[in-house]
């Protein structure tokens, strides 16, 4: 007697449906959480480390404030001084009085030097701060 297995015939397939969903969502996920380099961040800073650092919200555009070693200020990509930087925070606050301020100071500028990009904020109205440092993990 022959006993024939109705599902016998059929080709056992594997699903990848599940595959492709794991891999476009993975493919969302890094495509979100990149981060774009703007122009203000190409500036060679040594950054100090932080075991603390965390990621900056983007959800405002926010105006990045480079202080190098010898304490030169750019904004813009362009060199500052006092009077400049100013402006440009005055500039900055008009627009949106929340806006964030990224300060990224190099590792080897003395501390008063960002201080006093800080201050220069607050005198300006833009109290949303940030600073910006390396993870260094602990």
């Amino acid at each position: 007697m022959n006993i024939r297995d109705e599902y016998a015939d059929e080709d056992p397939g594997l699903n990848l449906t599940p595959m492709i969903d794991v891999v476009f969502l993975l493919l969302i996920f890094f495509m979100v959480s990149t981060t774009f380099l703007k122009r203000e961040r190409d500036i060679n800073l040594d950054l100090p480390t932080s075991s603390e650092a965390g990621t900056v919200s983007e959800e405002l555009e926010e105006l990045v404030v480079n202080v190098l070693q010898d304490g030169t200020v750019v904004v813009g990509g362009a060199e500052v001084d006092e009077n400049g930087l100013l402006v440009a925070l005055r500039q900055a606050a008009a627009l949106d009085p929340e806006r964030q301020v990224t300060i990224r100071g190099d590792r080897l500028t003395a501390y008063e030097h960002v201080i006093r990009v800080m201050d220069y904020c607050g005198v300006a109205g833009l109290s949303n701060l940030a600073v910006s440092t390396i993870d260094g993990g602990s």
